[in-house]
């Protein structure tokens, strides 16, 4: 008999995949634990398990899933080949229509191209205080992409809007944002994103209390502190709009203990996500504000909508960027990003992304 996590191992599915298939009627385990509810199931089924890991991939529905297992060992193959052919007919219509649209849609962005104008100045010259700017950068570092395929989000925007600086990075995952106040600059807003590298840079001179100075001429950035100085050249890319991406205020909000809370993320259930590479973390905020972490079958009688589910390393490092013995966790819905902010200071929070629970 194979265990679950050896049958997601050997066959392709996450663990979080073979509960649903189970679910669903479509591959049952030869053997349920009644006590533990643990599934094993029978060598011959590996096999099975690797062709339905394949026409998931291929993203076929469901139903035709069922038929197609139903028939696979049967000595007619005619129905799966029509189903396959079928399916495939489907994909490529859809991406012909695909392609139509994206079309359409690149000439739209070239003429935006030609209308937009940049954010970006020719001078900027302000004073920030570095305690501030180190707080910001330390706020948002965990957040910057890592993707070499999105250029434009391996950075850290600095956005300048009369007397503030907004910090902000996103890997599109999770996003976060922070504030600092700025002296010296009164004109029009100004965005620059700054490499990753130059941030680190940066950061790494912002040990004092006195203020540095940040300047910005034309595509490139230097932070002075004292003698010394990190300067380079800001990515030729535009930032999203990120206030568009800001969630509303949760109507479910949690006042978490940071360091038991980090505590029960640790040592608390986990699920995997469809890829069987992640660990989920599954939330749920009680009608007394506490924040309870469901195990698997744990969900309650609205559990579609009460339970929220994030990555969980994804989720420790918002509490270690949030930097406060407290923070608060907004809740929505299943689909809507969860919050993390900070009781003291609206300016800095971070945003998480959540996962889909297959069940």
């Amino acid at each position: 008999m194979r265990s679950i996590g050896e049958m997601a191992r050997d066959s392709g599915l996450g663990v979080s995949a073979l509960r649903f298939y189970d679910r669903a009627g479509v591959l049952v385990p030869a053997w349920v634990d009644p006590v533990s509810g643990y599934r094993w199931y029978e060598p011959g089924q590996l096999e099975e398990a690797r062709l339905l890991a394949r026409v998931r991939r291929a993203g076929m529905p469901l139903a035709d899933i069922r038929l197609v297992l139903a028939s696979w060992s049967g000595t007619d193959t005619d129905l799966v080949r029509k189903l396959l052919t079928a399916h495939l007919r489907r994909l490529e219509l859809g991406l012909s229509d695909a392609r139509n649209e994206f079309s359409a849609l690149r000439a739209l962005l070239d003429q935006r191209e030609n209308l937009m104008t940049s954010l970006r100045v020719a001078t900027v010259r302000l004073t920030i205080a570095a305690p501030q700017l180190a707080a910001a950068l330390d706020t948002v570092r965990f957040a910057a992409s890592t993707d070499p395929e999105l250029p434009m989000l391996g950075g850290v925007l600095f956005d300048i809007e009369g007397a503030n600086l907004h910090v902000v990075a996103t890997d599109r995952y999770r996003l976060a944002v922070a504030t600092a106040a700025v002296d010296g600059y009164d004109g029009s807003r100004v965005q620059v994103i700054v490499p990753t590298p130059l941030a680190d840079a940066m950061r790494a001179l912002l040990h004092g209390g006195d203020p540095v100075r940040l300047s910005l001429d034309g595509d490139r950035v230097a932070l002075e502190a004292g003698d010394r100085q990190a300067a380079g050249r800001c990515l030729d890319h535009d930032f999203p709009d990120y206030r568009r991406l800001l969630p509303q205020t949760g109507d479910r909000r949690a006042l978490v203990e940071v360091a038991d809370f980090r505590k029960a993320l640790e040592t608390g259930p986990v699920r995997s996500d469809e890829t069987g590479t992640h660990d989920l973390s599954v939330l749920r905020v009680e009608k007394d504000g506490t924040v309870t972490l469901c195990a698997e079958g744990d969900d309650g009688a609205n559990r579609d909508q009460d339970r929220v589910a994030v990555n969980r390393r994804f989720l420790l490092d918002a509490l270690a960027a949030g930097a406060r013995d407290r923070l608060v966790l907004e809740l929505t819905a299943p689909t809507a990003p969860i919050a993390i902010r900070r009781p003291d200071d609206e300016g800095g929070f971070s945003i998480l992304m959540p996962v889909r629970l297959e069940d």
